[in-house]
């Protein structure tokens, strides 16, 4: 129990102090090394700025959720972006939440089931921090560092995201006619299952060969699509089909065999892949692309700090969906080089149509304004488009609506 000091102090500061520096001790003798963490879990030079301004008096009571909890138990299954929407009106404004508890948290995804967030307000203000008076910080014992850092919490559930981490692709036409291709499967039942084995040639003068510098893991892909920017309808890029992964088994090689009349011809041995997860049969043609590291836990939501007006190009799973709902994922067309990042919270907007106005006798052409559909966090982005994940919409996505800087 954190008891009373030998001045008489019990204020909430000192309890919440202690408590840290129990956690903070028992972090210690259970985690890796400081470096290791800022690895792992990154935070912005902006986040910290931000956290650090706002936890020198905290926030504005008003910019509260309502029915915020003076009291809340994190639970095994919260996320960061969860907790932040039970305290505050915009949970993008995740680095607020962070600064109201910078003093006894360094890092926003060190928290764990189990432990209490207490709300404290004062002044029109409030401040979200840990520990309370007589409060234990109890860490079950661990015998290696990995169970406990596995049970702090993402920023997102895991399941709405991490599929789309590894999946969409945008390629260059060369490129993607260069990389190496699918020239046969084991038999001819369609490849499906984890195991199943199909063989793969590079380019020529570029075999795939299991060298130091080769990938092991891959994924298969075909049929380009063209990307084309709703606005001006010049191609941003081309989105390649999702297939299946691969790992790379055997590298290329060549064999000599018997071609008649005592002579003998080499001839190429193409590699091997083992496949999985495959989404639909895999066939001869089919071209194979590195895999990209997924980096799930390092996504911390924030605003943009330059002005955002994007537009859907398309609705990533199949050319045939002309709508998207919640927790699907969109193409939008700005990329890093207009500033965009991974992390940014964006407003949707829909409508915004042009109709004729039928109760007009001349029957005019008129622009319905645009009304804000929901929020969206980008995850991924490649030069000249972005993919972004549909967080929460009340109404249907499609190609050509706008996402903007967050609406207050």
């Amino acid at each position: 129990m954190l008891d009373k000091d030998k001045a008489g102090r019990t204020s909430t500061q000192a309890c919440g102090a202690a408590a840290a520096s129990l956690l903070a001790t028992a972090l210690l003798c259970t985690l890796p090394s400081g470096a290791a963490w800022a690895q792992k879990f990154p935070i912005t030079d902006q986040a910290r700025a931000t956290a650090q301004q706002t936890a020198a008096r905290g926030i504005p009571e008003s910019e509260l959720s309502p029915g915020a909890p003076e009291r809340y138990v994190v639970k095994r299954g919260d996320t960061l972006w969860g907790i932040s929407g039970v305290y505050l009106r915009q949970p993008w404004r995740w680095p607020e939440l962070w600064g109201m508890n910078l003093k006894t948290i360094a890092n926003p995804h060190l928290i764990y089931p189990g432990q209490t967030l207490y709300l404290e307000r004062s002044g029109g203000y409030a401040r979200l921090h840990t520990g309370g008076p007589g409060e234990t910080i109890r860490i079950s014992p661990r015998t290696r560092y990995e169970s406990l850092a596995d049970s702090a919490l993402p920023t997102l559930n895991p399941q709405l995201i991490e599929p789309f981490l590894v999946e969409p692709e945008v390629v260059q036409e060369l490129a993607f006619e260069q990389a190496p291709r699918i020239v046969a499967t084991r038999g001819s039942h369609s490849i499906i299952g984890n195991g199943d084995l199909a063989y793969v040639r590079g380019a020529e003068g570029s075999p795939v060969e299991l060298g130091v510098d080769t990938p092991r893991q891959w994924r298969v892909y075909r049929n380009l699509v063209p990307m084309k920017d709703p606005a001006s309808g010049e191609i941003l890029g081309y989105e390649a089909q999702y297939v299946a992964r691969a790992t790379l088994v055997r590298g290329e090689s060549e064999q000599e065999s018997p071609a008649g009349e005592g002579k003998v011809e080499v001839v190429p041995v193409p590699a091997t892949v083992s496949l999985s997860g495959a989404k639909e049969e895999v066939r001869p043609g089919d071209r194979l692309l590195p895999a990209v590291k997924q980096g799930f836990a390092n996504y911390v939501p924030h605003a943009p700090q330059v002005p955002v007006d994007a537009q859907v190009v398309s609705l990533y799973g199949s050319t045939a969906v002309r709508y998207a709902g919640q927790n699907q994922v969109v193409a939008i067309n700005r990329g890093s080089a207009d500033g965009i990042e991974v992390g940014q919270v964006l407003t949707v907007l829909s409508g915004g149509e042009r109709v004729q106005d039928k109760t007009d006798e001349n029957k005019p052409t008129i622009k319905l304004p645009s009304e804000v559909n929901g929020i969206a966090m980008v995850f991924r982005t490649f030069e000249r488009v972005s993919y972004v994940l549909l967080l929460r919409v009340s109404d249907a996505v499609q190609v050509g609506d706008h996402l903007v800087n967050p609406q207050q």
